[in-house]
Parts: structure tokens; sequence; C-alpha cells
């Protein structure tokens, strides 16, 4: 059993979030958990249950329950499946944030919103103007308007169920699948604010706010995984993994911005040596690493939500144990080939990295 305690007091003096000198923030949450691990048929069955509790400050207590069991019907085999829940705090800026961005004031939601435009309603609001007037239509009740309500926990349930073996003395096989339901997702709504005056046709003022908001409906992902590792001898390992995961919303006229921010396929393929002989006993081991991820949408803001090119990496690294000196010594870079590429729509671009360490070990010697 346990629990945990955060305090958050940012201060950004109005420029980032929602905080001035008058009105300063603070957030707490508090969280306690407990679990229980049982053992059955020689050690073979293992089953577990936990159970947690969390509260923030703003937001109601929420309990995210948990079970597992593993199954072992011989040495090197294990079948696992598991119910497991969790929750996700809205972030500080879920709560809190207030800045203007250009095309859009990006805005926490403790509060909610309401008499808010969609963007759909006010496009053809706008394309109904009369050309040769300049006006718009004279009809707005084609403004379709809509509320926001507080922000919530996001909660989630998985079920999983993986199996992981070993063929003969060399391969090494896990592999799972998942499939997940989110309650009160955590995404982002865009509306608009249009400033009337009277019965004129033409707003005033329009501006664009994104808030942090829950999914009005059930929103689900699922996905699979699986690895491969083949010893080619005691020094010498050959390695495969990929993943495949998609989100799948329930209600497709559901407002809110998922940001699930996932390719839908991505793998690795990789060979590792160790312990290779030296001069006496220093040994020498190397790594190498390929992974490719497909392309996939990033959302974020309103200017921050676009297309992520696929793309791959290589990595490399080679290290050396010199034994009479104490001394590791490493050597290694990522993105090897220098594939300038975005992990994130609007991030910065990246490029290759090397690096190279040395690890000085000292002897300590006790006199018995």
């Amino acid at each position: 059993m346990g629990a945990n305690y955060r305090r958050y007091t940012p201060w950004s003096d109005g420029t980032i979030f929602s905080d001035t000198t008058e009105e300063r923030i603070v957030n707490q949450e508090v969280g306690f958990y407990t679990g229980v691990k049982r053992r059955f048929m020689e050690d073979r069955l293992i089953a577990t249950g936990t159970l947690r509790a969390d509260k923030n400050q703003n937001f109601n207590w929420v309990y995210s329950p948990a079970a597992s069991l593993v199954y072992s019907p011989r040495e090197q085999d294990y079948l696992r499946m598991s119910f497991s829940s969790a929750l996700r705090n809205p972030t500080l800026a879920d709560q809190y944030l207030y800045l203007d961005v250009g095309p859009a004031t990006l805005v926490g939601n403790l509060e909610g919103a309401t008499d808010l435009i969609t963007i759909g309603s006010f496009i053809d609001f706008r394309n109904s103007a009369d050309a040769s007037s300049g006006q718009y239509s004279l009809n707005r009740d084609t403004l379709v308007y809509f509320d926001i309500d507080p922000i919530r926990p996001e909660r989630v349930r998985t079920f999983e169920i993986g199996y992981r073996t070993t063929l003969g003395e060399k391969v090494y096989v896990d592999g799972g699948y998942y499939f997940s339901v989110y309650q009160d997702f955590i995404g982002y709504n865009i509306g608009l604010d249009a400033l009337f005056i009277g019965d004129e046709q033409s707003p005033r003022a329009v501006d664009v706010y994104r808030y942090a908001a829950n999914s009005l409906s059930e929103v689900q992902t699922q996905g699979a995984s699986l690895g491969i590792n083949y010893y080619v001898d005691n020094q010498v390992m050959l390695s495969a993994n990929g993943s495949w995961n998609e989100l799948v919303k329930t209600d497709e006229d559901d407002p809110i911005i998922p940001a699930f921010n996932t390719p839908r396929f991505k793998y690795n393929l990789g060979i590792t040596g160790r312990d290779f002989k030296l001069k006496g006993k220093s040994t020498w081991g190397f790594g190498v690493n390929y992974k490719w991820v497909q392309s996939f949408v990033f959302e974020g803001s309103p200017q921050f939500t676009g297309n992520v090119p696929e793309y791959d990496l290589l990595d490399a690294q080679v290290n050396a144990i010199i034994e009479p000196l104490n001394l590791t010594v490493k050597l290694g870079g990522s993105n090897l080939l220098r594939n300038i590429h975005i992990e994130a729509y609007g991030g910065p671009a990246v490029g290759r990295m090397l690096y190279g360490s040395l690890i000085y070990e000292f002897n300590h010697r006790k006199n018995r």
C-alpha cells in the first residue's frame, strides 16, 4: 500500500496561465493505493488485485480497480490476462491555460463555456453573403450554438491478453493485444465567439477559442504488439518488434479532437553483441537498431495540427570495457544517416546526434 501527494504552484504572471498578481494558482492532488497478490497451483498461477483512489482539489474522487492472472503451464511459457483502469487528471494547462497564439486563444476549462458557435455553421453563414452588397445573410438562425461542460478527469478501462514463450533454446517470442475504453476522453473543442449588436447581420468581432474538453461519447483504442529475439549464440542477438495502434471513435459527430497522436504501425530491427574478447580480460560489444514509423496525424492546437511524415532511423553504438584501466568507453549515434524529420507537428526538426562517454570505476578494497 502507499500514497502520494502533489502540490503545484506555477507562476506565469498572466503570460501563459490565467494567473495575475492578484490571482495565484495553487493546485493539489492526493492518491492512495493498495494491492494483494496470491499464488496458486505451486506458483504456476499468480493472481493480483489492486485499488487506487485519487483526488484533485478541483474534481471528485476517482477509483481505479485492476486485476490480473498470469498462468505458466510450463517453465518457459506465460499466459497473461489483465483488466486495468486508470485516470488522467486534467493538466495545469487543461485547467488554467489562457494563451493567445494568434489564430486562436487556448483556454483551460474549469468553468465551462456557453453560447459558442460551431465553425461549420459560421462558415456556411459567412459564405451565404450577398456578393453584390457584401452583407451577410439576413438569417442568423443558421448559426449553431453549443456549450462546453467544465473539464473532468479522463478514465480508461483496458483489457489485455498476451503470451510469452521460448521456442527451443534460441527464439524468444512475446506478443499481446489490448482493447481500451475511455470515458471523458480529454481533447480539445474549438468554437467561435461572435459579437452581434442588435439586429445587425455582420458581427463586430469574431474570436476563436480552443477549450480543453471531454469527449461527449465513448472513445475506444486497440492495438497489438509482437517481439521476437533470436539468440545466435551467447554473444549475438537478433531482434525484431512491431506494434499496431488504432483509435476508434464511437460517435463520428463528436466535435472533440482526440489528440491520439500515435502512428498506426511502427517496427524495429536490431542486432546486438556483447562480451567479445579484447586483450586480457577486456571486452567489447555493439548495438545497431533500425526504426520505422508510419505517417500519422498529430493533433494539438489549431496551428499545430497536421501530418507527421513517415520516417526511419538508424542508431548504433559500440562500447569497450578496458579491464586494466577500470575504464568503460562508449561511442554511438542516433539517426546516423541524418534523416531530418519531425516527431510532432510544429515541433523542431530532428537530425543526427553523436555521443561518447568515458566511465572510470574506482576499486575499493577492504582488509579482512
